[in-house]
């Protein structure tokens, strides 16, 4: 098996060379890393990387872990981030949690036995108690959607509060005070905190919020369609709806149309997130933006300034926006 120093005899030139070819260093003429790459491909050398980076104690590794792999929400986050991390010559290594504990604990467990140098966490089900002992490790960590006063300076989050506050506010200044709402999971933490803003929205004009008039779902579209056959279901007068995503508002939509109802004519819809479909179904979707693919992009420039060394500006707190379309009319 061909070593560094094969390559290095070969190529005519120092190990330090060869070592500086293989990881990129800008320090070395085009001619001289053409050399070095032409005798690791007559060698058909490899790079050990594991004995690369016990030597240096750096993996050039990341480890990732989201809750879900599909919908339109994760993607465009976890394209920014390795997009991030790539530019800079490093790496990631993806795993799951699926919104469960125990599976979220395995999965941090994981990406830590591979030598990640640290981990990029978009965890739901995780106590803060075990987030907080974790980043006491010598694993640095980085939330994301995810707000702890403790390690809040590891933390990149979104104001949800404030964006369901957006959304329920753009209604009331429409005219309506009848407004029923399609909750995210009850356990998870942006959906309690954009209820709670929808909740104040409310209470700043004398509304009492009417928990029936509130459906808990999953932040999936079947999850809207059972919320608004819920509704509807009702013997309650409502001339709008707040869901706390656009999957949701999309399955509640699709119930109105079915049932001959015309939007928002008949009844006025706000969703949550901003994901591309949006501003391309009819009528294109008044919405709160949630910047998450600048999140993911922030979450790995925090670790390329706070474990790699780099001069970069970072923000830790988005602040939502309201996008307003056609979905919401004033009554």
């Amino acid at each position: 098996m061909a070593t560094i120093y094969d390559v290095s005899q070969l190529a005519g030139v120092s190990l330090a060379t060869v070592s500086r070819v293989m990881n990129k260093n800008t320090n070395v003429s085009e001619k001289t890393k053409q050399k070095v790459l032409a005798a690791m491909a007559e060698l058909g050398y490899r790079p050990n990387t594991f004995a690369q980076s016990l030597a240096s104690n750096c993996s050039n590794s990341v480890g990732v872990l989201v809750s879900q792999l599909d919908g339109p929400y994760y993607g465009p986050m976890m394209a920014e981030i390795e997009a991030a991390l790539r530019a800079d010559n490093r790496h990631v290594i993806i795993a799951v949690g699926h919104s469960d504990a125990a599976q979220e604990i395995d999965s941090v467990e994981f990406l830590l036995s591979k030598g990640c140098d640290a981990l990029i966490l978009d965890v739901e089900a995780i106590s803060d108690e075990y987030l907080i002992k974790l980043s006491q490790s010598s694993t640095p960590i980085v939330l994301i959607n995810r707000y702890i006063a403790e390690i809040s300076d590891c933390c990149i989050y979104l104001n949800n509060e404030l964006g369901g506050y957006l959304a329920t506010r753009h209604l009331i200044e429409l005219g309506h005070r009848d407004i029923a709402y399609i909750s995210g999971p009850a356990k998870k933490h942006d959906a309690i905190e954009r209820l709670e803003g929808h909740k104040r929205a409310l209470a700043e004009v004398g509304v009492s919020f009417d928990p029936a008039l509130c459906f808990e779902g999953d932040y999936k579209e079947d999850s809207g369609v059972d919320g608004m056959n819920y509704l509807l279901s009702l013997d309650k007068k409502f001339t709008a709806v707040v869901c706390a995503n656009d999957q949701m508002v999309s399955g509640a939509i699709s119930v109105c149309l079915e049932r001959g109802m015309k939007i928002p004519q008949d009844l006025s819809f706000v969703g949550y997130d901003n994901i591309p479909f949006a501003r391309y179904v009819s009528p294109k979707l008044t919405t709160v933006n949630n910047p998450i693919h600048e999140m993911g992009k922030m979450a790995a420039l925090w670790l390329l300034k706070n474990l790699y060394n780099k001069d970069i500006a970072v923000e830790n707190v988005f602040e939502p926006e309201l996008v307003v379309r056609n979905s919401a009319i004033s009554i």
